[in-house]
């Protein structure tokens, strides 16, 4: 990053925590990697005879505000 663009972050973090927000780091699964959707068909194949599974699906649904998505 140039000095210019070192300052525009530097602002704009700045303006941020003024704001009462702070900067965290997160980590997500790589949808890319070869082996992604392998592992996620696992894990769902785990979950498919669990008993809890449909209410905390049903709650998704109730609770997710899905309004203009479709």
């Amino acid at each position: 990053m140039t000095a210019s663009t070192n300052e525009r972050v530097r602002k704009r973090r700045a303006a941020m925590r003024q704001a009462g927000l702070r900067s965290i780091q997160l980590w997500v699964p790589d949808t890319r990697r070869p082996s992604f959707a392998g592992e996620a068909r696992r894990q769902s194949a785990m979950l498919r005879d669990e008993p809890q599974e449909d209410d905390v699906l049903n709650w998704v649904d109730r609770a997710a505000d899905t309004q203009g998505w479709r």
